[in-house]
């Protein structure tokens, strides 16, 4: 038996085809106006306990509160973060799986590494900044320097005398301590310690004289005398030490070295649920005790527009490529 293939007209063709474009439209919207319908996963590229882990878990719940459902923090370290990046850089853009990006994740690491399975501008949508962390210059008590001014003059008269800590090898601590001597135009010696308590640990004991690390790590001790800061790194000085000038204003004009922490999404999230998840964080931002736990854990509450967010990015990329150029690090 023979069948005949009926040709649908071209006219018929246009008709179906604009009516499946129609419903696949229709359904994006209608799941765009129910968004959020269930939990939505925050994927942290450090581990619990992490200061990027605790100023996300800082957010989370006020975000959850404001989009009316649970926020799930779901840590996934390894590779420097590349490995929770690129789970998020390929998860749906359905607005259920968002990224608590960071400086260490979205600027170092790619850059220390040739293959990557993604692409860290073009994979990922940035939405706001939500907390700024200072990288403080502290010193050991014993140091004969109380300002910046102080500590620039001790340096450059004894190059590579002054050990420098940091929480190894292409750490933030590392490049940021890089960014200080290029700003200052001296040598010191880098000592790379297994993390940042190793390193911190070792200039409360003066085994290293120095360290210009992440403000959440050296706070508590900065309050309790066991270490002296000098400076921070940011535009403004930070609201955890109002009396501390910035490195900038202390006689290093143009300095900067921050930390960051910003939202971000898949690629390809639809705008209303971009926009929707976007007004829920400056919302959760408005709230007091969310700012409190920020400052609390070190940072400095932020909310910033996705163009600003972005630009931002792109500046930190180019600031701490210059660091790791620097530093001659290898490049995996």
């Amino acid at each position: 038996m023979h069948f005949m293939r009926r040709r649908i007209p071209f006219t018929a063709f246009l008709a179906l085809t604009a009516l499946s474009t129609w419903s696949g439209s229709c359904l994006a919207a209608d799941a765009a106006a129910k968004f959020p319908a269930r939990p939505i996963r925050l994927v942290v590229p450090q581990g619990a306990g992490a200061s990027n882990d605790t100023l996300s878990r800082a957010l989370s719940q006020k975000l959850g509160d404001a989009l009316g459902q649970q926020i799930v923090v779901d840590n996934r370290p390894g590779a420097g973060g590349l490995i929770g990046m690129e789970i998020a850089a390929h998860s749906a853009p359905d607005g259920y799986t968002l990224l608590a990006s960071a400086t260490a994740t979205q600027v170092i690491a790619p850059q220390l590494h040739r293959k990557l399975a993604f692409d860290p501008f073009r994979d990922l949508l940035p939405i706001s900044l939500f907390g700024i962390t200072h990288n403080a210059l502290v010193v050991h008590p014993s140091v004969a320097a109380k300002s910046v001014k102080d500590f620039v003059a001790l340096v450059r008269s004894a190059p590579g005398k002054y050990n420098m800590a940091s929480a190894g090898a292409g750490s933030q601590s590392h490049l940021a301590g890089v960014q200080l001597m290029l700003a200052i135009g001296a040598e010191s010696t880098h000592v790379p310690y297994k993390g940042g308590g190793a390193s911190v640990a070792a200039v409360i004991a003066n085994e290293s004289q120095f360290t210009i690390t992440p403000l959440p790590a050296v706070l508590a001790h900065v309050k309790t005398g066991r270490l002296r800061a000098l400076g921070t790194g940011g535009e403004r000085r930070s609201t955890q030490l109002p009396d501390v000038p910035t490195i900038a204003e202390a006689g290093l004009p143009k300095f900067q070295s921050t930390g960051w922490i910003g939202l971000m999404a898949p690629k390809g999230l639809p705008q209303p649920v971009f926009a929707k998840v976007r007004v829920a964080l400056v919302q959760a931002m408005k709230q007091p005790d969310t700012r409190e736990q920020i400052e609390r854990q070190g940072g400095d509450p932020v909310v910033s527009t996705p163009e600003e967010f972005a630009k931002f990015i792109r500046e930190e990329w180019d600031r701490f490529g210059a660091a790791i150029r620097s530093a001659k690090l290898k490049v995996e």
